[in-house]
């Protein structure tokens, strides 16, 4: 035998037993049978809701058609059961309203419980909402708890003849979309972008019910208050914008940028700009248009030397 196969022959002998592989432990088998329509958490600030929780709202009833489910709305805050009614008359069928005056502002832990409460009475089976700094935040503080998967940052939605929600989102650098789904969990979760959905209209004539919850934590549980909000001043709004006139590398610099906004103030708009635009530093990344910007929504949107990006209009328009 040669020696160094007998050398390792000998070492495995010496070395010592390899501990007993333990066994694989498997997930209990869950009942989801109960879970059924979906909800939508109606996101706030000073008693306006963001447009992106209606347009969630108007996308949803599309979903809970083909499902033939209920939908559902949760409003959080203080002073805020007009929003309830405006759920309705904006297509829910059935709101949950936690009013209470410690919950005026948001802070993540009193707004999870009351959202993992109604999700544990309701059992819905989607659960959805926006992909805004606060959407981002509660969403991933709910679904660690119950736990299920999320899928953040959507621009499209569907779900399929086994009622999966097929949550879809940019990937590999924006340059595919990537449709996800959580096939063994309930409720499905996914955030979804400002700007990409239509919001329904309100119809007063609509009637629902609305279910008043308690606040799930006392003030003094509370560890965080909230002192004062350093509101920015002069902060474009890209998202509620009905006219935008953007530039891009053909400008060739920062000063272009004053003539666009010449524009944008004579037809009442605002200013946008490409990534490649923010990046070299000529403009602030407020005004960044696209799939890593603000998903808009304009009337007119005018394109100074834009390339062609295909999150922009001027892809795919003929001039």
């Amino acid at each position: 035998m040669p020696e160094e196969v007998a050398n390792s022959e000998e070492a495995k002998k010496d070395a010592p037993a390899r501990p007993a592989r333990r066994p694989k432990i498997e997930d209990p088998i869950m009942d989801f049978s109960a879970y059924r329509g979906i909800l939508i958490v109606v996101e706030q600030r000073a008693g306006t809701a963001k447009s992106v929780s209606w347009q969630l709202l108007g996308e949803a009833k599309r979903l809970a058609q083909k499902l033939d489910a209920p939908l559902m709305a949760l409003v959080i805050g203080h002073n805020v059961e007009p929003l309830a009614s405006e759920a309705i008359e904006r297509g829910a069928d059935r709101v949950y309203l936690c009013d209470a005056k410690e919950l005026k502002d948001y802070r993540t832990r009193p707004y999870s419980r009351v959202c993992l409460h109604v999700i544990e009475q309701a059992k819905p089976e989607i659960v959805l909402m926006g992909a805004t700094y606060t959407g981002r935040d509660l969403a991933g503080a709910i679904a660690t708890h119950l736990p299920t998967g999320l899928t953040a940052d959507c621009t499209q939605l569907d779900v399929d003849e086994n009622r999966l929600l097929l949550a879809s989102r940019p990937a590999f650098s924006e340059k595919m979309l990537a449709t996800i789904l959580c096939k063994q969990y309930k409720p499905q979760m996914a955030t979804a972008r400002a700007g990409v959905f239509m919001a329904l209209p309100r119809d007063p004539s609509r009637s629902g019910e609305i279910v008043r919850v308690a606040p799930q934590m006392n003030p003094e549980e509370i560890a965080t208050e909230v002192l004062d909000f350093l509101r920015e001043t002069g902060r474009v709004n890209l998202e509620d914008a009905e006219v935008i006139v953007a530039g891009g590398r053909g400008l060739g610099g920062s000063a272009p940028f004053a003539l666009l906004k010449e524009l944008a103030d004579a037809l009442g708009g605002v200013v946008g700009a490409s990534r490649v635009a923010v990046e070299a530093g000529w403009i602030d990344h407020d005004h960044q248009v696209g799939q890593t910007g603000t998903t808009v929504r304009p009337k007119l949107y005018i394109a100074a030397g834009i390339s062609g990006a295909v999150q922009h209009p001027c892809r795919h328009a003929a001039f």
